[in-house]
């Protein structure tokens, strides 16, 4: 396994795999990193055509609404429960989506076809899934609304992270 940055592994090996042990451990990076977010990547290099990752979110994390363009995304929760919301161009809530393990009672899947605004509320203390989508990774094919606040800016972030705290139990789901 490469680490390209505290937030960032790369399963170097023909064969990757991951097992409970290895959860555990990408917890302990989530929750001793800045952010509170750790990946690990199953493709070796951001050019492959295909992108899988394994990433683990804890509760809190700031995931800023983005979309990506000319990309399909496909989650699978593995552990713990969050809810995905949807957003139009102009930050307006679209839906909301309760995700969680297969034995949560909610969706556990969702592929996403289309470019939409989105994000994540992450209610419990981890949130680990799968994610699969199509490369090369070019930075420009995210796009970030101008109404979402950028991470740096911790009093919008926490005002934003509020109006989705109403937006989830608004929601009725």
């Amino acid at each position: 396994m490469r680490t390209v940055s505290e937030e960032v592994l790369v399963a170097d090996e023909d064969i990757a795999q991951l097992d409970a042990g290895d959860l555990e451990q990408l917890k302990a990076a989530a929750a001793a990193n800045a952010r509170r977010r750790i990946r690990i990547c199953a493709h070796r290099d951001p050019s492959e055509p295909l992108h899988e990752m394994v990433i683990v979110h804890m509760r809190g994390v700031y995931v800023r609404p983005h979309k990506h363009l000319g990309k399909t995304e496909s989650i699978h929760v593995v552990e713990g429960l969050a809810d995905v919301v949807f957003f139009d161009d102009a930050g307006g809530v679209l839906d909301v989506i309760p995700i969680g393990a297969s034995n949560s009672g909610r969706v556990f899947y969702y592929r996403l076809a289309a470019p939409s605004y989105h994000t994540f509320v992450v209610s419990s203390e981890f949130f680990v899934f799968h994610e699969v989508t199509n490369g090369p990774f070019h930075r420009e094919d995210t796009v970030f609304p101008p109404w979402a606040p950028e991470e740096d800016d911790a009093a919008r972030v926490a005002r934003f992270q509020e109006r989705l705290a109403s937006a989830v139990a608004g929601s009725g789901r």
